[in-house]
């Protein structure tokens, strides 16, 4: 052996055993999964691709994958815009204020996500905080259903998922040359016209990868999809529970697991791919 590949050969050595856990933790699960996707019924009697036909053909599972990614991309929205106003007082504040802001970012993953969903459930129960304030103050007749409902899940969520959407956007406007911003000013652009036309532009990587963590963080949020919504919503994860634990249709639950996770992988690549060229044409600009 020469010289050379005796030390590409030393040089390989730290990475065998971060390669074989991922081997053993991530691969032979993933082959698993696929292999029992490929039976043809929960007695695991013939392979064959029926259980992705009965995916693609039954209107109840491509709904309930449909209304899954839909949640996704309608709390990630949600967080987009409250992230900005928030990362911009941020930037304008002294250092006090932006150590107390960040505490306060960070406050909610230094939280048990179930102790947080609990709390969302006490806010939001037929005898919670919002109920009892809006009939305390006359302006419900009578409590409103919040909870199990689809607008307290996206709001819980929203709320838990925050973080991750607002700190890759302030950092993303701590990069940004202020000069840019003052010369705009000096234009006599106002401040929305700045947002839209230097703001927004010059921080949307940042923008689109929270964007993205917090589409699959919320998709994928089974705890709080289940404990919020309640029965009455039926998402993926629940979905997937259900067939595996309830049905005990290993089968198609695995094949469910497999497709929702190329849907959402799908979709995190295509938007990656698209923002990035979207960029390259702003710097091209």
């Amino acid at each position: 052996m020469s010289s050379a590949s005796a030390n590409a050969s030393r040089q390989l050595l730290p990475v065998i055993p971060l390669a074989a856990l991922f081997f053993a933790a991530f691969v032979l699960p993933l082959a698993a999964l696929v292999l029992v996707s490929l039976f043809r019924d929960p007695q695991f009697s013939g392979l064959s691709l029926a259980q992705y036909l009965r995916f693609l053909s039954d209107p109840f599972s491509l709904k309930v994958l449909s209304d899954t990614l839909w949640l996704g991309a309608e709390v990630a929205l949600a967080t987009l815009i409250l992230a900005y106003p928030l990362a911009l007082v941020y930037v304008a504040s002294g250092p006090f204020m932006r150590t107390l802001i960040t505490f306060l970012i960070m406050l909610p993953l230094l939280t048990s996500t179930v102790v947080r969903t609990f709390a969302w459930i006490v806010i939001l129960g037929r005898d919670g905080i919002v109920n009892s304030a809006m009939l305390s103050l006359g302006l419900w007749q009578a409590p409103a259903r919040l909870l199990y409902s689809w607008e307290g899940m996206v709001l819980a969520l929203t709320q838990i998922q925050l973080p991750l959407m607002a700190l890759p956007v302030i950092n993303s406007l701590l990069r940004l040359d202020g000069n840019l911003t003052r010369a705009a000013e000096g234009l006599g652009a106002s401040r929305a016209r700045i947002f839209m036309t230097v703001i927004l532009p010059l921080t949307l990587p940042g923008a689109i990868a929270g964007w993205l963590l917090v589409f699959a963080a919320a998709a994928t949020a089974f705890i709080t999809q289940t404990l919020v919504g309640g029965g009455r919503i039926i998402l993926m994860p629940s979905y997937i529970y259900q067939q595996a634990v309830g049905v005990q249709d290993w089968p198609f639950s695995a094949a469910l697991s497999l497709i929702f996770t190329l849907a959402v992988t799908g979709i995190v690549f295509a938007i990656g791919a698209l923002s990035r060229r979207f960029v390259r044409g702003v710097d091209a600009a």
